[in-house]
């Protein structure tokens, strides 16, 4: 039985392909460590105020803005960019008709990481990291429809499904949707 970083391994590079979505291999490994991690919802839910649910992305805008060190700024910046790639990809139906929609996620994730790429030291983890950032900041759009993928793979779809897929693609532009 695969590990679940196998697993979403396999899911990710069957949606590439699927998608016609091609990444470098440090920036596909990347999006598996994530995936891999917020299977645990702990790692993902880190709730304002003790209550249940996400940070708004807003709040963790500000957290970046209001860092006192770069590395803080980093890690709230690395922070948004994560939690708005996971969500947009695997949790895109929840934001139907809510304040802050899709492409919001998309907007803001892709803005985070394309700062963040430019932001890091040049220290040897900086240099590693800089070209994922980059990548996952230009190519956002594209890795949300891939984890969409993943999401619906082995799904059938309802008359629902093609409707909330119109809407998606109304908003983003998606080529997926």
């Amino acid at each position: 039985m695969p590990s679940l970083k196998e697993f979403f391994r396999n899911s990710v590079d069957a949606a590439m392909a699927s998608n016609k979505v091609a990444v470098e291999d440090h920036t596909a490994h990347y999006v598996v460590s994530l995936l891999t991690l917020f299977a645990r919802s702990e790692a993902l839910h880190e709730p304002p105020d003790g209550g249940p649910g996400l940070k708004p992305l807003a709040l963790m805008l500000a957290d970046a803005a209001d860092a006192g060190t770069s590395d803080s700024r980093n890690a709230a910046l690395q922070r948004l960019g994560d939690v708005a790639l996971f969500v947009a990809g695997f949790m895109a139906e929840g934001l139907d008709r809510k304040a802050v929609g899709v492409g919001d996620y998309v907007k803001m994730g892709a803005g985070a990481y394309r700062t963040l790429s430019t932001a890091l030291p040049a220290n040897p983890r900086g240099r590693a990291f800089a070209p994922v950032f980059a990548e996952l900041g230009s190519r956002f759009a594209d890795v949300v429809d891939v984890l969409n993928e993943v999401r619906h793979a082995g799904c059938s779809a309802c008359d629902r499904d093609i409707l909330r897929l119109y809407e998606s693609w109304l908003t983003t532009g998606s080529r997926r949707a």
